[in-house]
């Protein structure tokens, strides 16, 4: 098998268990796909970056596309085509959410589709007139289930073309916006946040 390949495969695979919530660690996701395909050792040269697999991901969710990648020649054509309804798009990155355990001390409510949950509720309470700023705290942590260390970035990039500008905004400031709450923030990063 070619190395090109092999990438693909591992790729598109790793993305599909991560789509339906079977892991929530890119590496974790990479070396499991990686160890069934590849009966011994492989090159991390060989493997897919989690910019591919984040990638993949956003081309599975725009389409549904959660069964396995073909073990034939995979073609990247298979994930083009009309995007789903956003609704669903948003479903299915919040359902792996459940499975992605979160820091008791600072998340006693366990798991992150039910602190999403939460969230959205209080925020629908708050303003219930805007659906750009409810949906933003319903979506601000679907990136823990594709890459935890950098989840925003990764929500970010799956959920392009699904959300508004504004939307994306309120998500990629809102570990500012808690630290401006818990007064942490610094001055400057305070008067940038509070100019927008």
């Amino acid at each position: 098998m070619s190395n090109d390949k092999l990438r693909r495969q591992i790729t598109f695979e790793a993305a599909r268990m991560m789509c339906a919530g079977q892991e929530t660690d890119c590496y974790r996701a990479k070396m499991r796909v990686a160890r069934r395909l590849f009966k011994g050792w492989i090159k991390p040269a060989d493997l897919p970056s989690d910019r591919d697999i984040r990638d993949a991901i956003h081309a599975m969710s725009r389409l549904g596309e959660t069964r396995p990648a073909p073990t034939s020649e995979l073609d990247t054509e298979e994930l083009t085509g009309e995007p789903l309804d956003r609704f669903q798009v948003y479903r299915m990155l919040l359902a792996p959410l459940e499975m992605v355990q979160q820091n008791p001390e600072r998340h006693p409510e366990g798991d992150a589709l039910y602190h999403s949950l939460q969230v959205f509720a209080l925020a629908r309470d708050a303003l219930p007139y805007d659906e750009e700023f409810q949906l933003a705290a319903l979506l601000h942590d679907v990136g823990k289930a594709i890459d935890p260390r950098d989840h925003v970035n990764a929500g970010l990039t799956t959920l392009e073309g699904a959300i508004t500008p504004r939307t994306a905004w309120f998500i990629e400031n809102h570990s500012a916006a808690g630290a401006l709450r818990d007064g942490t923030l610094g001055l400057r990063a305070r008067r940038r946040l509070e100019e927008q």
